[in-house]
Order: structure tokens, then C-alpha cells, then sequence
């Protein structure tokens, strides 16, 4: 499946993957992103986990979401719109591992 991550260097992504993979073989991951990321962006991305869990578990309509999640409509959106160019295998997987099914 194609990167939906476009940067300068195709080699950082795969590259930050590769140490992200590592970091958790050796029980290191949360030290490393601690390392990489800023608390703000850190929160960013918890965000984004609790977005596409209640976009995956569709018991709520999109504004119902950005109100409980306390965002902005444009952050529900993004996270809408990315979900909709991913491989159903994986919104299964990932659905499993956020709401406990498929």
C-alpha cells in the first residue's frame, strides 16, 4: 500500500518506522517518543486515536464527536477523510484493537 506521508525524503518515514519497530522490540517506545515528540504533539496524536476510535465505532454523528472530543470540526474531518483512503483490513484491525471488534 502507498505512504499517505509525503515528505522530502521518502527514507525519514521509512526510516523513523524502522526505529519505531526496533524501539518496541527492545521495550524502548515510550522512552523514544518521549524523546521525538512534544507533550503538544504527543496530546496531538492521543487526539487522533480517540478520533478514529469513535469514527470507527460510528455510534455518533461527526459534531456529536467534535463536542465530546472538545476540537475542532476540521480536526473530525481530516481524521474522517484519511479513514476513508485506508485499506479495510486495516480499519478492522485497528478497529478491533480501539473498540474490541471488527
Amino acid at each position: 500500500m502507498k505512504s499517505p506521508y509525503h515528505q522530502r525524503d521518502p527514507q525519514e518515514w521509512q526510516q523513523f518506522v524502522a526505529l519505531l519497530t526496533q524501539a518496541v522490540q527492545e521495550n524502548k517506545l515510550e522512552e523514544l517518543l518521549a524523546m521525538l515528540l512534544t507533550a503538544d504533539e504527543r496530546n496531538a496524536l492521543g487526539l487522533r486515536v480517540q478520533i478514529v476510535r469513535a469514527l470507527l465505532e460510528n455510534q455518533a454523528p461527526q459534531r456529536e464527536i467534535q463536542q465530546q472530543l472538545n476540537t475542532s470540526a476540521a480536526t473530525i474531518t481530516r481524521g474522517s477523510n484519511m479513514l476513508k483512503t485506508t485499506d479495510p483490513a486495516m480499519l478492522n484491525w485497528v478497529n478491533d484493537k480501539l473498540n474490541g471488534k471488527a
